[in-house]
């Protein structure tokens, strides 16, 4: 993988940790205004990953790699994205894609006794394109 930089958040967090991953998906946009995309076609999507904290857990981690690949990779490479129950209501676009990723990152960050934050998620779908979500600092609490 070429290696990627992305845009950076501010923050004071003592601790930042980057997991950058890759998966192939397929997906499509059910409305008329959008264009070609609204038939099924394939990305290989390129993620990355921001978490941030200030305490390590017993291990010495804010979160081992495996756990944050486990819950993004597994569940969505050589997968058709439309078909999985968090996007029956809402259209998989690279933005929804970006900000279901940090849900799912960000609930099981909660669970830890550590309580790192997911600060950034940017996916890129394309060569030439690729989104940025950051949450709101209210969704951090």
């Amino acid at each position: 993988m070429i290696q990627q930089f992305y845009p950076q958040t501010p923050h004071t967090y003592r601790f930042e940790l980057n997991k950058d991953m890759h998966l192939s998906a397929a997906h499509f946009i059910p409305h008329d205004d959008a264009g070609n995309c609204q038939y099924m076609h394939g990305h290989t999507y390129f993620i990355n990953i921001t978490i941030a904290g200030d305490e390590l857990d017993e291990m010495g981690f804010l979160i081992d790699f495996k756990v944050i690949k486990n819950l993004i990779h597994k569940k969505y490479d050589h997968t058709v994205l439309n078909d999985h129950p968090e996007f029956k209501q809402k259209n998989p676009t690279t933005e929804q894609v970006a900000e279901t990723i940090w849900s799912t990152i960000q609930q099981k960050l909660n669970t830890l006794s550590n309580q790192p934050k997911c600060i950034q998620v940017v996916v890129r779908e394309t060569p030439t394109s690729y989104v940025v979500y950051r949450p709101k600092a209210e969704d951090l609490l």
